[in-house]
């Protein structure tokens, strides 16, 4: 064998020996699994935060308004760690108030969806009109914001879960925005509200943007923690949830825990969860 036939048959075995390896680093399908960033709230400076995430296996965010930094700043993070924000909460004033400047922000940092997050006490409607009002003015900045090329979605704690005749306020408020509006339920809140999240999923197919994903702790457990736990160390049945979830066509999974003693492990958690327990992918458009 002359020398140049003999590095050739060399460099062949080393790369069968290296395929084996290079298979493991390749990357396989990723599930729709996200990460709240008010959670990270108290794990350190944005950068540490954004590590945390990627850490966990997990490559999408959902962040907190401006993140406190310009969108130059936070799209240079999010490109660090090889994170995509995928949506953003916005105060319902904000979007009131400057609903452009959100707009140039968020389509600067490459995200199109945008979350009112809560309703200060002031903005909470009272009665069943209320809800409606409410409503009514959603689905016109959710056209607005559609016309922009973004969609508008709304998170629920427990207080739009009120019952009037029937219709909580969040299902009168929904009926009352059309079409343009996208939900982003948070399943432990429809839980402390006394309903079921299955059932409530059920009611909002096809509307459903995502879903916060977070757990209850047992009745005087985790008290320090807001009474949350993470996914599937609580009390929510995740076996009925999730298949329930997936036929509403939800898009988004995202790992919420309001109160976290350790923000790290509560993300690690859920996020492990939801990789062995979820059967739907996101689609090869939507992964880096």
């Amino acid at each position: 064998m002359n020398i140049p036939v003999r590095r050739a048959a060399t460099l062949a075995v080393l790369l069968l020996a290296a395929l084996p390896a290079l298979a493991l680093e390749a990357p396989g399908p990723q599930k729709p699994i996200a990460v709240q960033m008010y959670t990270l709230r108290n794990a350190g400076p944005l950068d540490q935060q954004l590590k945390i995430v990627h850490d966990a296996g997990v490559h999408a965010v959902e962040t907190v308004g401006t993140q406190g930094v310009s969108a130059t700043e936070l799209k240079q993070l999010l490109d660090r760690y090889s994170i995509k924000a995928i949506s953003s909460h916005v105060p319902l004033a904000e979007l009131r108030k400057d609903l452009d400047g959100v707009v140039a922000f968020n389509r600067s940092i490459g995200n199109t969806t945008l979350v009112v997050p809560y309703l200060d006490a002031k903005d909470r409607p009272t009665d069943a009109a209320g809800w409606t009002a409410l409503g009514q003015e959603l689905g016109r900045i959710a056209k607005q914001v559609r016309a922009k090329g973004m969609r508008l979605a709304y998170h629920n704690h427990d207080f739009e879960l009120v019952d009037f005749n029937g219709r909580t306020g969040l299902e009168l408020l929904f009926a009352a925005a059309g079409p343009d509006l996208q939900t982003e339920l948070d399943l432990a809140w429809v839980a402390r509200a006394g309903l079921d999240p299955a059932v409530m999923l059920a009611t909002f197919r096809g509307r459903l943007f995502a879903v916060h994903a977070k757990d209850n702790a047992p009745k005087g457990q985790a008290e320090d923690e807001g009474g949350f736990a993470a996914v599937g160390q609580g009390v929510l049945d995740w076996k009925t949830i999730l298949p329930a979830a997936a036929a509403a066509g939800v898009h988004w999974y995202i790992v919420e825990h309001d109160q976290p003693r350790d923000p790290a492990k509560v993300i690690q958690t859920g996020a492990d969860y939801l990789r062995e327990h979820l059967t739907v992918t996101l689609p090869a458009s939507a992964q880096r």
